[in-house]
């Protein structure tokens, strides 16, 4: 017990936020009566959130820079408009138009980057005019119009499951095989983790702390595996998204230039003295920003079957508050992948289950507005009570 409160202590931020995602989830399945985590629910929630958890993931790396991006709503839009202009006007096969889309959004990321960076124009003066400039771009090439509807290859990735392969009848045999397979590498990481640790004589935790956080985050794949199971299976833009939380967990916490983004956030100036081009991390930064925006705007276009100029409206907003609450600090230096993860899908449960109790948009975004004063609030007093 003893240990367990000191780890609760040492890392009161990010239990902090998942008792709070775990605690909303409870709260709306009582109020619900259940529905909540119905099998289509669960997909619904997944599918709706999985762009703003795209651009969570971007923006986490921005603000563990120092900086911000308010632009990433109307990049969305605005390459969703490409896309539509590339696919439904133009007739442009799929695979080409989602590259083309892509290099334009690392485009658009390399100009802001570049202006940040070497210009040191402030972000929130670049990103804002970035904002205001691709919203217009926006309008300008789909003439206030909407296109639609997008190819059905297009909207594959946006909308599509996985096929079973075994032709279950009650239960999906291909998910429930893939959420063992899970399973089975989350409990072997673990293991050969604590091993690791064992023979650096790195302190970890006592073997049944060990033993319960394994059992405990088992359950819980074993569980969303079996909803999904249920249901149609695991979309494909589920597994966009763990490849994206995996790929950016790995690159934030295990190699050097992840390392360096840390360094430029938590003291750019020694940062520079330790050799760190704290201007060319910055501008990679955005250039990555840029490219996630894009794929988040061709999701988002995928799952609408449409380019229309109201697409991504306060996205940015969304996407800055699940970093925030996932965790990031305004002041750079901290955040990491997983916790704005977290942070969009207490957004999502929020929204999914206020909707579901019929509570209008106006109040929609005022408790929203509450739930992100609270967490950068919750964050002061962690950081000063341990100043």
């Amino acid at each position: 017990m003893k240990e367990f409160k000191e780890l609760i202590s040492q890392n009161i931020r990010k239990f902090g936020m998942i008792i709070a995602l775990v605690g909303i989830v409870l709260i709306f399945q009582i109020l619900t009566s259940g529905i909540l985590l119905t099998p289509l629910n669960i997909t619904n929630i997944i599918m709706q959130n999985s762009y703003i958890i795209i651009l969570a993931i971007g923006m986490v790396l921005v603000i563990i820079t120092g900086e911000i991006d308010l632009s990433v709503g109307s990049v969305a839009a605005f390459i969703g408009a490409i896309a539509g202009t590339l696919m439904i006007r133009w007739n442009m096969p799929v695979i080409p138009s989602i590259i083309i889309s892509l290099l334009v959004g690392a485009l658009i990321g390399a100009w802001q980057g570049y202006w940040v960076a070497y210009v040191r124009v402030p972000a929130f003066i670049v990103t804002l005019a970035g904002m205001l400039l691709f919203r217009g771009l926006t309008m300008v090439v789909l003439s206030g119009r909407t296109l639609a509807p997008f190819p059905r290859e297009f909207r594959f990735m946006s909308s599509s499951y996985m096929p079973d392969f075994f032709n279950g009848e009650t239960y999906n045999i291909t998910a429930i095989i893939i959420g063992i397979l899970a399973i089975v590498l989350f409990v072997f990481n673990e293991f050969r983790l604590r091993k690791a640790r064992k023979k650096f004589h790195q302190k970890g935790l006592s073997g049944p702390l060990f033993l319960t956080k394994v059992i405990v985050i088992s359950v819980i794949i074993a569980l969303f595996t079996e909803r999904l199971a249920v249901y149609a299976g695991i979309p494909y833009i589920l597994l966009i998204l763990i490849a994206l939380i995996a790929g950016y967990t790995f690159f934030m916490q295990k190699t050097i230039p992840g390392r360096h983004v840390y360094a430029v956030g938590g003291n750019e100036k020694a940062a520079q003295l330790s050799g760190v081009k704290s201007r060319k991390i910055k501008f990679w930064v955005y250039v990555n920003m840029g490219v996630l925006a894009a794929l988040a705007g061709l999701i988002f276009a995928g799952r609408l079957n449409a380019a229309t100029p109201q697409a991504g409206n306060l996205f940015e907003l969304d996407a800055i508050a699940a970093a925030v609450i996932g965790g990031a600090s305004l002041t750079g230096g901290i955040g990491t992948a997983i916790g704005a993860v977290i942070g969009a899908l207490i957004m999502g449960v929020l929204n999914n289950g206020m909707s579901l109790l019929g509570v209008g948009i106006d109040w929609q975004q005022a408790i929203k507005g509450l739930v992100l004063l609270g967490a950068v609030t919750f964050d002061i007093i962690n950081k000063k009570r341990n100043a």
